[in-house]
């Protein structure tokens, strides 16, 4: 859910085809008209999903990705995405990324994290936050996957869509039966010429 009307915030990476070479996060004021980083850079690691829980308070998942994916972290608002700060969801460098988080309420969020096969004390690991995200406590461990509860409603107003013939990927907003775009970013930024 958009924070607000005409607000719109895309999360993801910037890679070369073997390397993850930064985060971005990207905010509209405008419904997709024009775009501003909303978050610096972070080197080697990606951001995936985003929830904003009222027009003030918002997050998104990431974690760095060399060589393994490592060090989960949120990125956080509480001003409705003007401003946001990192996170980190453990207190020491640690392999595992975040599979899936969810906020109910400001004192009620909960994330799972997927640490890969053959992770010692458990794969997966359930974590809570008292305090809309600022730090986490571990609650369960378990080799078998983990749920939350209750389970998040991905929202169905607006869409990310890889689009091939065009290698871009367009942010769609629904209008009744349709699709339409909001805005499309390209798959190749640039090429380096040496």
């Amino acid at each position: 859910m958009p924070p607000g009307p005409g607000r719109i915030f895309a999360a993801g990476n910037i890679h070369t085809l073997d390397v993850t070479l930064y985060s971005v996060l990207l905010a509209s004021e405008d419904g997709g008209h024009t775009w501003r980083e909303a978050h610096e850079r972070i080197r080697g690691a990606s951001l995936d999903r985003i929830q904003f829980l009222d027009a003030e308070l918002g997050w998104t998942s990431g974690q760095a990705l060399s060589p393994l994916p490592q060090d989960a972290f949120l990125v956080l608002t509480s001003d409705g995405g003007k401003t946001w700060r990192r996170r980190s969801i453990f207190s020491e460098s640690r392999v595992g990324s975040i599979q899936q988080f969810y906020f109910s309420a400001k004192d009620s969020g909960s994330l799972i994290v997927d640490r890969g096969p053959g992770a010692e004390g458990g794969r997966y690991e359930l974590y809570e936050s008292p305090d809309a995200g600022e730090s986490w406590s571990i609650r369960q461990t378990s080799d078998q996957p983990l749920k939350l509860k209750p389970s998040p409603v991905a929202p169905s107003e607006w869409r990310v869509r890889a689009d091939g013939p065009t290698e871009s990927f367009h942010i769609e907003r629904r209008r009744g039966e349709r699709w339409v775009s909001a805005a499309a970013f390209a798959v190749k930024l640039g090429v380096c010429q040496q």
